[in-house]
């Protein structure tokens, strides 16, 4: 269920200027049809422009709720003689019929906050990166690191890593590993994971190695370390550095 605002300056319940919203779970809070209302306005998942009568005002309302700088997506309500002059430019995401049934509301409405939210994801740098325990896999860059040390991966060896990490603790059987990494099409053996584990093994280190868990005749899984085993780790490592600096 999303909250929606409906922007009007009809005197009518929304039901009234968008039957379709009626049979819909959403909430929606009816403010005026002025750029003012908008200062104070509750937030939204999704605002409805009222232009069914006062088709350039609605426009320029449009226009406006671009400005102010919100990308919550705008809806533009109208007859069907509304319907044949809006253009492009008007600043809305969608325009729909004040008549249209509560499926393709509906449909309009998810696939506009759809919309919005793959963009804020993707404008997230934080989106492509996976991180599990002291590893992170950045999906953009292809880059992947344990601590502050950057791994030299394969393409193969960083697909691998990154499909393993992004399902930490799920067991994977060899053959479930070919078909996401390699792909359907790919008619090697399973023994290419084996070798593929080996070597990404050895690119982490001795002491980040069994991060790769071995499930004993079923496959592979990604292995979040323990609150015990990474104190073990730290002091392994001050260790190191204490032999390295005598």
């Amino acid at each position: 269920m999303s909250t929606l605002l409906l922007l009007t300056s009809a005197l009518q319940p929304s039901a009234e200027v968008l039957p379709g919203l009626a049979l819909l779970a959403h909430t929606v809070k009816v403010l005026p049809s002025e750029g003012s209302a908008l200062l104070e306005a509750p937030d939204s998942d999704l605002l409805l422009v009222d232009g069914r009568q006062e088709l350039a005002h609605a426009r320029d309302l449009c226009r406006l709720i671009r400005t102010t700088g919100t990308d919550v997506p705008v809806l533009l309500v109208v007859t069907e003689g509304g319907l044949a002059v809006v253009t492009h430019d008007w600043g809305m995401d969608d325009v729909v019929l004040h008549t249209c049934g509560p499926a393709e509301l509906e449909a309009r409405i998810k696939l506009s906050i759809g919309r919005l939210a793959a963009r804020r994801e993707a404008d997230d740098p934080e989106s492509h990166v996976i991180r599990s325990g002291e590893v992170f896999v950045d999906d953009a860059t292809y880059t992947a690191k344990i601590g502050s040390r950057a791994l030299e991966l394969t393409f193969k060896e960083f697909e691998l890593l990154k499909f393993l990490a992004q399902h930490p603790g799920r067991v994977f059987s060899r053959q479930q590993l070919l078909q996401e990494v390699w792909g359907y099409d790919y008619f090697g053996g399973t023994r290419t994971v084996d070798v593929h584990v080996r070597r990404l093994r050895a690119k982490l280190g001795p002491s980040n190695e069994t991060l790769i868990g071995t499930v004993r005749n079923v496959g592979y899984r990604f292995v979040l370390p323990t609150k015990e085993s990474v104190n073990e780790l730290s002091e392994v490592r001050e260790s190191r550095r204490a032999e390295q600096d005598a």
